[in-house]
């Protein structure tokens, strides 16, 4: 049983969140959200805690980020985008239960004062920016720290505000590489 509140975006989602873990869910409605809505997350917020999952689109973005700015202390999950892709439709209930259990397991929360560990320059010196294959893996390193995908200002943002240490980065990247060489090597026999 997972102790806060999920807030999902629809009741489909919720369906997909009660086949993978036992937990609360409070769903948005999408963005247009009601004030009973905003009343109802406001007290799980205070009463036991939030962790917004939201679709991995422009929509469940824009509902995260609002959400995030009236509960700075929410907690995130991020399912990777291919993960909840199926039937031509992104979602969380798209998603297996095994994928939305990971993405709980990897919960983050934003720190009110947001580091300036990582840069966007720097990015390029990992392949993150820059190269045809940098959003790939951007996604990739994203869904391996749990911060889901975005561009490389939003993916530098969420590793500064997330409170994702070097080491974690370091050991995302080098994981990815020895995955590439993996499928590399596979391909050519």
């Amino acid at each position: 049983m997972i102790k806060e509140v999920l807030v999902v975006e629809g009741k489909a989602d919720v369906i997909a969140v009660k086949r993978a873990v036992e937990a609360e869910c409070i769903t948005t409605g999408g963005f247009h959200i009601t004030r009973r809505t905003l009343e109802n997350i406001a007290a799980a917020y205070k009463k036991c805690g939030i962790i917004i999952l939201t679709d991995p689109d422009s929509a469940g973005e824009n509902i995260r980020n609002f959400l995030s700015k009236k509960f700075p202390e929410a907690k995130h999950a991020y399912i990777p985008r291919d993960e909840a892709t199926a039937n031509d439709d992104v979602g969380v209930e798209q998603a297996s239960p095994e994928s939305i259990r990971k993405a709980l397991s990897k919960v983050r929360t934003l720190e009110l004062n947001p580091r300036e560990e990582f840069t966007a320059a720097e990015m390029i010196n990992f392949k993150l920016a820059g190269g045809k294959d940098s959003s790939k893996l951007r996604d990739k390193i994203g869904a391996a720290l749990g911060i889901g995908y975005g561009n490389v200002k939003t993916f530098v943002r969420r590793l500064n505000s997330y409170g994702v240490t070097r080491e974690e980065f370091l050991e995302a990247v080098a994981l990815e590489a020895t995955e590439q060489r993996t499928r590399f090597t596979n391909r050519n026999f």
